[in-house]
């Protein structure tokens, strides 16, 4: 119990790298949403197109060289070869990306629907961004979580701070300044997002500078095709991964009206934030659990701990799935005050399930992760692309987002679900399903009533709260004293 407790402190500081930065990103969205800022629903639609691209192509930068670290890192190879050959291998290819992007800027713009001014910014952020993915890996990997937080937490408050300045007080500094009037563009809002951004991302790089100096610069050609290797199955999973996490946006701009697609993007884009939640706790512990799973695989207790991190997961997601929807009518007033983008509430308890259950394959995952099996990661994450993808393209063009977050609660399940039948094949753990099956179905039955049946009623949304708790308390009481005081 005591490795759990320091798996825990450990997820809660990462939690804090991970929850602390979207809650502040939070802030962005209410920002972005005012109209007074985007004037529009369809402007806030661009913004959340051009980020939807994000996602995907910060995979594709990155192309599972993270995970092939924490996997040889831990092996029996030397770790200064490991950095140096990683480290390398991104600062190439990060570096024949932003050249090849910018020669054919042109070309990428028809591809995406995205003007080339912004393709301009996008490729130099996703450039920084790749510059960063080792530095912070080794992070991790040395066990300060502190320094992690605090590097995540100054690149968000940058670009919250960059934000504020451009979007609310530039226009009118430059009314009363020369040097201001200089650097204010009119109508340029969405250039100034992705600005900031851009200098949040280049600072972040030069705090983490000082990691490319401790390299040797010993390219291993050996190592490299390993690691490839053992890259490119989580490099397609992270593909079909991004399909499921941001595509339904690039569909919804191709399949719906034009006259309609902006606006449906800006209302699912900003309310989809509300389920962000559960990502954010889901986020936080897959960070603490992904290097103990490969650094205590040799453990005799291996197995029982998985088990007891999954349960305690799903107890934690419970409670947060179950709370966000008593409150998520609050929340929408000081996350999203426009009412022009409340029309799409109705998609938040979907996704808040769906990322519950990706938060329970990613736990699920850690069968093919330490038995060098990364190739079934590539096939279930496939698969969940693939639902996705048939869910979006054959209902869109009838029931809009709704189909979307359905989609997305369909992959993430199913995923789960394939994820434990194969696993339980090729590396049995004890998981009690039972008691887990109890909490995920007291929580969805809970939220269900109080959603579609008592919304706004908070006296009985708080009751069913206190109702699951005191379940959860029951019957794990002891394992929860076990771990407070180990």
């Amino acid at each position: 119990m005591s490795i759990l407790k320091t798996l825990y402190k450990q997820t809660f500081i990462y939690g804090l790298a991970t929850v602390v930065p979207k809650m502040l990103s939070f802030l962005l969205v209410r920002l972005h949403t005012d109209k007074s800022v985007l004037e529009n629903v369809a402007d806030y639609g661009d913004v959340s197109l051009i980020f939807a691209y994000f996602v995907l192509f910060n995979v594709l930068l990155a192309y599972g060289m993270e995970t092939a670290f924490f996997r040889f890192l831990n092996s029996e190879q030397k770790k200064e070869s490991v950095m140096s050959t990683s480290a390398i291998s991104l600062l190439l290819t990060s570096t024949l990306v932003l050249v090849f992007g910018y020669i054919f800027r042109q070309d990428l713009s028809n591809l995406t629907h995205i003007d080339t001014d912004y393709i301009v910014l996008v490729l130099w952020i996703l450039f920084f961004d790749a510059l960063v993915i080792i530095p912070f890996a080794y992070l991790r990997a040395l066990g300060k979580p502190i320094k992690y937080t605090v590097f995540k937490l100054l690149n968000v408050v940058l670009n919250l701070g960059l934000n504020i300045v451009l979007l609310l007080y530039l226009k009118s500094w430059a009314e009363s300044s020369t040097f201001f009037g200089d650097l204010y563009q009119p109508n340029y809002e969405v250039h100034y997002i992705f600005i900031a951004n851009l200098v949040a991302s280049a600072v972040t790089l030069l705090l983490l500078i000082p990691f490319y100096f401790k390299l040797n610069y010993r390219f291993d050609a050996k190592l490299w095709k390993q690691m490839l290797r053992y890259a490119f199955p989580v490099l397609v999973a992270g593909i079909a991964f991004s399909v499921n996490e941001t595509f339904d946006r690039i569909l919804l701009e191709r399949l719906l009206p034009e006259n309609l697609a902006k606006d449906a993007i800006g209302t699912y884009s900003a309310c989809y934030k509300l389920a962000l939640f559960m990502m954010l706790f889901a986020t936080a512990y897959r960070l603490g659990i992904e290097p103990f799973f490969f650094s205590n695989a040799k453990d005799k207790d291996a197995k029982a701990n998985y088990a007891k991190i999954l349960e305690f997961f799903i107890i934690f997601g419970a409670l947060i799935l179950l709370s966000v929807v008593v409150f998520v009518d609050v929340l929408k007033l000081i996350l999203i005050p426009n009412e022009a983008y409340w029309e799409a509430m109705t998609v938040v308890p979907i996704l808040l399930l769906a990322y519950l259950f990706l938060g329970i394959y990613h736990n699920l995952s850690v069968w093919y992760k330490i038995t060098d099996r990364t190739k079934f990661g590539a096939y279930i994450s496939i698969l969940g692309a693939i639902i996705t993808l048939v869910i979006n393209i054959i209902f869109i063009p009838k029931f809009g987002y709704i189909a979307s977050a359905t989609a997305t609660l369909f992959a993430y399940a199913t995923m789960a679900a394939i994820s434990y039948i194969l696993g339980q094949k090729h590396y049995a753990i004890p998981y009690n399903l039972k008691k887990m099956g109890l909490y995920l179905i007291l929580s969805i039955a809970f939220s269900a009533l109080s959603f579609y049946k008592f919304r706004e009623d908070y006296a009985i949304g708080v009751g069913l709260i206190i109702i699951l708790m005191g379940i959860i308390w029951y019957k794990e009481k002891t394992a929860l004293k076990q771990l407070i005081k180990s």
